[in-house]
């Protein structure tokens, strides 16, 4: 520990004094203001960036009561996809490998070994390329190709990585979407919010995004997907475990103090329970209704939005996100389920679609089965990601780039 324990003292009472600030604030109250006085819609620039579904409510139910219900579908199917994470070679590659996987319930052992494989490959010599065609492997099991992504003088780590893990993703989802019978949860959202949110971070990746077509691929093949389930009536949503939007708390700080640092703060404050002790009530889970959403990102695949020029079939409102919050105070977590209006402008879809997901939380204590299992199939743990770069290092004749905190953490073994 290099901190002395009267440093550590010391630094605990500048917690306490911030600690004192922030209660000067009722944050409770401006929850509970928000939540009755702003939401029913929610505008910004004159469009209506929040909608609730029906009646704007919050509900509770006991985990124990829910976790032995019957679900509304009896099998769900999940899909996941891992990578190695972006990696930079000495002869000036920067790559990542996405693997994705499906899991279902109950188990299919044929399903759970098929695997969509995208290695991307960014280079700043123009007179290389690297699209190859789609291969076969394990027996067929297995898909994978050589992904070029374009050209970034900046950016390039977060480009390979979006590319390689959302097109490994699309393309394994729509390969097996036929198996799918009742439910398909994919683990995140329902479209590629990491590569839509190149529009706001920067020039050059907003013009990337307009303009290449590799990237438009990739998204076109999630308005693929929604146009697949649509039309075999079969429910599509996403189960994110770590929502970072903050379209929700943007738009009110125009409006009143919105002391959230995003919307999962504000909507953890008003799920919460508790007594009057001060302490959590943990009997129940808690959620909201659902919510037609236009912000952010999602206003890209809003009826009036462009969809970047991808042509849809569907009349456009179809494709909008819809979403309900989830908390669970077990794991004081709160999660994020999105579903196309397809599916959830139906009052009794939405209702199936909440219980199943309810039920499936307060059976596993966390994300519902099904992609439990795809996390399972088609993450890379850090051994793994390890030897496969080793073997990339082999088969490219060179080293990646290392930086002196490699050694400091630990990350690479000092060689002499």
């Amino acid at each position: 520990m290099t901190l002395d324990p009267v440093h550590v003292d010391g630094i605990a009472k500048l917690a306490g004094q911030v600690r004192e600030t922030v209660e000067t604030s009722d944050q409770e109250a401006a929850a509970e203001e928000v939540w009755e006085s702003f939401l029913d819609p929610l505008w910004q620039d004159g469009t209506e960036i929040l909608e609730p579904l029906g009646e704007q409510r919050r509900r509770k139910v006991p985990i124990e009561d829910i976790a032995l219900a019957d679900p509304p579908f009896p099998t769900q199917h999940g899909l996941d996809s891992g990578t190695i994470n972006p990696t930079t070679f000495k002869n000036g590659l920067v790559l990542d490998v996405a693997q994705a996987a499906m899991g279902s319930v109950p188990s299919d052992v044929e399903l759970h070994r098929g695997r969509t494989i995208i290695m991307a490959v960014h280079s700043n010599d123009a007179t290389l390329g690297f699209d190859g065609e789609w291969q076969g492997g394990d027996r067929g099991y297995a898909k994978r190709r050589v992904l070029d992504v374009p050209q970034v003088d900046r950016y390039e780590q977060r480009v390979v990585h979006a590319l390689a893990l959302y097109l490994a993703e699309s393309q394994h989802a729509l390969t097996n979407a036929d198996v799918v019978e009742d439910l398909f949860i994919l683990d995140g959202p329902i479209y590629p919010t990491g590569v839509l949110r190149w529009a706001d971070r920067d020039t050059e990746l907003a013009d990337l995004l307009a303009e290449d077509d590799r990237p438009k691929t990739v998204v076109n093949n999630y308005v693929d997907l929604v146009e697949r389930f649509v039309e075999r009536d079969v429910p599509l949503v996403g189960f994110i475990k770590n929502s970072s939007t903050k379209a929700l708390t943007r738009a009110l700080r125009r409006k009143t103090n919105a002391p959230w640092v995003n919307d999962t703060a504000f909507f953890r404050r008003i799920l919460e329970r508790r007594d009057d002790d001060g302490e959590r009530q943990t009997d129940c889970l808690t959620a909201t209704n659902w919510f037609r959403s236009r912000g952010g990102t999602d206003g890209i695949m809003a009826a009036d939005g462009d969809a970047l020029g991808i042509e849809r079939s569907l009349d456009p409102e179809a494709y909008e996100v819809t979403f309900f919050v989830l908390y669970d105070p077990r794991s004081d977590l709160v999660f994020r389920v999105e579903a196309p209006y397809a599916f959830t402008k139906d009052p009794e879809c939405r209702a199936k679609l909440t219980r199943q997901i309810l039920h499936d939380v307060a059976r596993e204590q966390g994300p519902p089965l099904a992609i439990g299992k795809a996390d399972e199939l088609a993450k890379i743990d850090r051994q793994g990601s390890e030897e496969l770069t080793r073997r990339i290092e082999r088969t490219f004749e060179t080293d990646r780039e290392r930086e002196y905190n490699d050694i400091r953490w630990g990350a690479v073994e000092e060689s002499f």
